[in-house]
Protein backbone atom coordinates (compact mmCIF):
# COMPACT_ATOMS: atom_id res chain seq x y z
CA UNK A 1 0.00 0.00 0.00
CA UNK A 2 1.38 3.38 -1.02
CA UNK A 3 1.30 6.20 1.50
CA UNK A 4 3.12 9.44 2.21
CA UNK A 5 3.70 12.77 0.50
CA UNK A 6 6.95 13.76 -1.22
CA UNK A 7 7.90 17.05 -2.86
CA UNK A 8 10.18 17.01 -5.89
CA UNK A 9 10.92 18.99 -9.04
CA UNK A 10 10.75 18.08 -12.71
CA UNK A 11 13.92 18.78 -14.64
CA UNK A 12 13.86 20.53 -18.04
CA UNK A 13 13.77 17.15 -19.82
CA UNK A 14 10.60 16.10 -17.99
CA UNK A 15 12.20 13.72 -15.50
CA UNK A 16 11.14 13.43 -11.87
CA UNK A 17 12.62 11.42 -9.02
CA UNK A 18 10.38 8.68 -7.66
CA UNK A 19 10.85 8.34 -3.89
CA UNK A 20 12.78 5.21 -2.93
CA UNK A 21 9.85 3.81 -0.92
CA UNK A 22 7.64 4.05 -3.99
CA UNK A 23 10.32 2.67 -6.34
CA UNK A 24 10.76 -0.41 -4.17
CA UNK A 25 7.03 -1.20 -4.37
CA UNK A 26 6.53 -0.19 -8.02
CA UNK A 27 9.28 -2.42 -9.38
CA UNK A 28 11.44 -1.83 -12.44
CA UNK A 29 8.61 -1.12 -14.89
CA UNK A 30 5.31 0.54 -14.15
CA UNK A 31 2.55 2.56 -15.81
CA UNK A 32 1.74 6.26 -15.61
CA UNK A 33 -1.57 7.54 -16.98
CA UNK A 34 -3.97 10.45 -16.73
CA UNK A 35 -5.74 10.44 -13.41
CA UNK A 36 -8.84 12.04 -12.01
CA UNK A 37 -8.84 15.54 -10.52
CA UNK A 38 -6.00 16.65 -12.82
CA UNK A 39 -3.22 14.45 -11.46
CA UNK A 40 -1.39 11.43 -12.87
CA UNK A 41 -1.99 7.89 -11.63
CA UNK A 42 0.97 5.52 -11.28
CA UNK A 43 0.38 1.76 -11.08
CA UNK A 44 2.71 -1.16 -10.57
CA UNK A 45 2.33 -3.95 -13.13
CA UNK A 46 -0.03 -6.01 -10.96
CA UNK A 47 -2.40 -3.13 -10.13
CA UNK A 48 -2.33 -1.94 -13.75
CA UNK A 49 -3.33 -5.39 -14.97
CA UNK A 50 -6.23 -5.45 -12.48
CA UNK A 51 -7.29 -1.97 -13.63
CA UNK A 52 -7.12 -3.00 -17.30
CA UNK A 53 -9.28 -6.03 -16.56
CA UNK A 54 -11.92 -3.79 -14.97
CA UNK A 55 -11.83 -1.48 -18.00
CA UNK A 56 -12.35 -4.49 -20.29
CA UNK A 57 -15.63 -5.28 -18.53
CA UNK A 58 -17.16 -1.96 -19.53
CA UNK A 59 -19.68 -2.22 -22.38
CA UNK A 60 -18.32 -0.95 -25.68
CA UNK A 61 -21.86 0.04 -26.65
CA UNK A 62 -21.98 2.66 -23.87
CA UNK A 63 -20.66 6.07 -24.95
CA UNK A 64 -19.50 7.06 -21.44
CA UNK A 65 -17.75 3.71 -20.98
CA UNK A 66 -15.85 4.19 -24.25
CA UNK A 67 -14.79 7.70 -23.20
CA UNK A 68 -13.70 6.41 -19.79
CA UNK A 69 -11.53 3.69 -21.32
CA UNK A 70 -9.99 6.12 -23.82
CA UNK A 71 -9.22 8.61 -21.07
CA UNK A 72 -7.09 6.15 -19.14
CA UNK A 73 -5.53 4.15 -21.98
CA UNK A 74 -4.76 6.78 -24.65
CA UNK A 75 -2.22 8.62 -22.52
CA UNK A 76 -0.87 5.64 -20.59
CA UNK A 77 2.87 5.06 -20.76
CA UNK A 78 5.14 2.33 -19.47
CA UNK A 79 8.09 3.86 -17.68
CA UNK A 80 11.17 2.69 -15.88
CA UNK A 81 13.53 4.41 -13.49
CA UNK A 82 17.03 5.40 -14.47
CA UNK A 83 20.08 4.96 -12.23
CA UNK A 84 19.19 8.15 -10.33
CA UNK A 85 15.66 6.90 -9.61
CA UNK A 86 14.00 9.24 -12.13
CA UNK A 87 11.28 8.56 -14.65
CA UNK A 88 10.66 10.46 -17.87
CA UNK A 89 7.08 11.70 -18.00
CA UNK A 90 5.75 12.01 -21.56
CA UNK A 91 4.86 15.57 -22.54
CA UNK A 92 1.17 14.70 -23.04
CA UNK A 93 0.96 13.63 -19.40
CA UNK A 94 2.94 16.62 -18.13
CA UNK A 95 0.63 18.96 -20.03
CA UNK A 96 -2.53 17.24 -18.80
CA UNK A 97 -1.46 17.49 -15.13
CA UNK A 98 0.10 20.96 -15.60
CA UNK A 99 3.45 19.70 -14.32
CA UNK A 100 6.09 22.35 -14.82
CA UNK A 101 8.55 22.46 -11.94
CA UNK A 102 7.36 21.68 -8.42
CA UNK A 103 5.45 18.41 -8.05
CA UNK A 104 4.09 16.30 -5.22
CA UNK A 105 4.01 12.50 -5.28
CA UNK A 106 1.52 10.99 -2.87
CA UNK A 107 0.69 7.46 -1.89
CA UNK A 108 -2.97 6.68 -2.50
CA UNK A 109 -3.37 3.06 -1.46
CA UNK A 110 -2.97 0.91 -4.56
CA UNK A 111 -1.44 3.67 -6.65
CA UNK A 112 0.82 6.71 -6.53
CA UNK A 113 -0.46 10.09 -7.69
CA UNK A 114 1.68 12.85 -9.21
CA UNK A 115 0.34 16.39 -8.75
CA UNK A 116 1.51 19.86 -9.65
CA UNK A 117 2.38 21.53 -6.34
CA UNK A 118 -0.14 24.33 -6.86
CA UNK A 119 -3.00 22.00 -7.74
CA UNK A 120 -2.18 19.70 -4.80
CA UNK A 121 -2.12 22.63 -2.39
CA UNK A 122 -5.60 23.65 -3.58
CA UNK A 123 -6.94 20.08 -3.56
CA UNK A 124 -5.44 18.96 -0.25
CA UNK A 125 -7.29 21.46 1.93
CA UNK A 126 -9.73 18.77 3.11
CA UNK A 127 -11.96 21.38 4.76
CA UNK A 128 -14.94 19.12 4.11
CA UNK A 129 -13.40 15.83 5.31
CA UNK A 130 -16.05 15.38 8.01
CA UNK A 131 -18.82 15.65 5.44
CA UNK A 132 -16.93 13.31 3.10
CA UNK A 133 -16.55 10.79 5.95
CA UNK A 134 -20.31 10.78 6.41
CA UNK A 135 -20.80 10.03 2.71
CA UNK A 136 -18.32 7.16 2.92
CA UNK A 137 -20.88 5.33 5.07
CA UNK A 138 -23.05 5.14 1.93
CA UNK A 139 -20.19 3.29 0.23
CA UNK A 140 -19.97 0.83 3.10
CA UNK A 141 -16.94 2.38 4.78
CA UNK A 142 -17.18 3.25 8.44
CA UNK A 143 -14.46 4.39 10.76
Amino acid sequence: MFMGEYNHTIDPKGRVIVPAKFRDALGEHFVVTKGLDGCLFVYDEKEWTLFEEKLKTLPITNKEARAFVRFFLAGAAEVETDKQGRILLPSVLREYAELEKDVVLIGAGGRVEIWSKGRWDRTAQFDDVNEIAEHMLNLGFGI
